[in-house]
């Protein structure tokens, strides 16, 4: 039989401890068990190796929310002039085009910043 005072050589002999208060304990307790994981060290080093933080300027956001209003006040107020004339006019479709092509670069660009953070870059 070995001797129980031999030391266990560990793969991983670093700690780093960290604080919370009790509220995030229970939110990274929760996390943990909705994601199947049962070991807290396991988790965690999952998390810090490879979870993702990300971070979306409120300007983006902002800017996307201003041209939705505007768009919408313009396709309100196409519908009242159609309602009101049965007609559409070549202009009121070019208005409708320059707002999709606004919106449209608007979102890409949005996704861009998040296709970057899938690719593990965090700050965009």
């Amino acid at each position: 039989m070995q001797s129980q005072n031999k030391k266990y050589k560990r793969k991983r002999d670093i700690q780093i401890p960290f604080m919370v208060d009790e509220k995030e304990r229970s939110q990274i307790y929760k996390r943990m068990n909705e994601n199947g994981f049962s070991n807290f060290g396991a988790y965690a080093r999952k998390m810090a190796l490879n979870g993702r933080i990300i971070r979306i300027q409120p300007d983006s956001i902002d800017d996307m929310v201003q041209l939705l209003s505007e768009a919408t006040n313009t396709i309100n107020q196409i519908a009242r002039r159609v309602n009101e004339t049965n007609n559409i006019y070549p202009s009121d479709i070019d208005d409708l085009n320059e707002w999709y092509s606004k919106l449209s670069a608007q979102v890409d660009e949005i996704l861009r910043r998040f296709s970057f953070a899938k690719k593990g870059k965090h700050d965009f």
